[in-house]
């Protein structure tokens, strides 16, 4: 109706025009006290129809006005009877109807709002509505922005190995449509750039939290990622790290058959810097070294098997907790053997005890003076 209206007042200003050359149509628009819109306008409407790929907004005076599906703000949702704000981009199609976006005209007050929320400092609520290998995508005010993965808090950094590109995609993807908090990191409003940032919104609790703690205490927390190297854990916001010499008082090749993402584990902490904590599982458990070396002693010949061989001797395990060097020297042929000739990998041989140094836990057998 609005549309025909609009339809009908143009005809009549061009035909009362065809009987009056000296008057204009600007003279007859501002007659009617209607000012023409222009580009880059922002102008109020509401909503005549919401339709798959368009939104249809009234203009009153200045007709109907189209807003493409692209030209919506992210997670927009829209209804017949809503009143928007939009930027004009072209003020007369073919159809008659003026080109806008509502993306535009909220990305134009977003800016501000931006602006606003740098200078205060303050801590906002986002959404990401996609992700890549780099981070999590989102949109603010209408602003699309970025918060890279380094930006993320313990809680939701993807702790995996710097391979394993596909699994660090996956755990990004898991946080698409979640709320987080952040900061805004950076922000330049010529290049249209946006840098959130969530560490920087857990900053100032995380220092309250690292001034209660310290070394010696135990922790509670959830492993979030397991590489070669060992495990992290989420303490309460903090990242903590559980080497892989402090998973077990055994010897560990592999920190994933020890422990698992989304394991619940009891640690003490070892070390504390200002971002992270080192965290030891093993020192929570009986050593149990210092109980199986009580049945050694020096002099003594035992049986053992070679767990590792390198240029100045070997590794030989003589019981499940306890592992002994084997010493180039004490081979039998001198300082010049060649451990590689002399010991295969998991091969049982004969050792004597030459010396038990329970301070440092180290144990030194020979291979020549066994009387096996």
């Amino acid at each position: 109706m609005l549309q025909r209206k609009y339809t009908i007042r143009r005809e009549v200003l061009k035909n009362f025009m065809a009987t009056a050359k000296t008057i204009t149509m600007d003279d007859l628009l501002k007659e009617e006290n209607i000012q023409q819109i222009t580009s880059g306008e922002v102008v109020n409407g509401s909503i005549l129809s919401v339709r798959k790929h368009e939104v249809l907004v009234d203009l009153g005076p200045h007709g109907i006005g189209v807003v493409p599906r692209r030209e919506i703000g992210f997670n927009q949702k829209l209804v017949e009877g809503d009143e928007v704000t939009a930027s004009v981009i072209e003020t007369e199609m073919e159809n008659g109807y003026c080109l806008l976006s509502l993306r535009k005209a909220a990305k134009d007050r977003g800016w501000d709002e931006i602006t606003r929320l740098i200078d205060a400092g303050e801590i906002v609520e986002v959404t990401a509505y996609d992700a890549n290998r780099g981070g999590l995508l989102i949109e603010l005010e209408g602003v699309r922005g970025f918060l890279p993965v380094s930006q993320l808090s313990a809680e939701h950094y993807p702790r995996v190995g710097s391979s394993d590109k596909d699994e660090i995609l996956q755990r990004l993807n898991g946080l698409v449509n979640k709320i987080i908090k952040v900061r805004i990191l950076d922000a330049d409003r010529k290049g249209n750039k946006l840098i959130f940032s969530e560490k920087e919104a857990i900053k100032d609790g995380l220092a309250e939290r690292f001034e209660k703690l310290k070394v010696g205490d135990t922790v509670k927390g959830v492993v979030t990622g397991v590489v070669d190297y060992g495990a992290f854990v989420n303490v309460e916001g903090i990242e903590g790290l559980i080497h892989i010499s402090e998973i077990s008082w055994e010897r560990v090749n592999n920190p994933a058959d020890y422990i698992k993402v989304g394991d619940n584990v009891e640690a003490k902490i070892i070390a504390i810097d200002k971002e992270r904590l080192s965290l030891s599982l093993k020192q929570l458990q009986e050593d149990p070294w210092l109980k199986e070396v009580e049945q050694f002693k020096a002099g003594a010949d035992i049986e053992g098997t070679v767990t590792r061989i390198t240029p100045f001797g070997a590794f030989v395990q003589i019981s499940p907790a306890v592992e002994a060097l084997v010493h180039v020297s004490e081979l039998g042929d001198g300082e010049g053997a060649d451990p590689e000739k002399v010991f295969k990998l998991n091969e049982r041989k004969n050792f004597r005890v030459l010396d038990i140094d329970k301070d440092n836990r180290k144990i030194s057998l020979s291979l020549k003076k066994s009387k096996k």
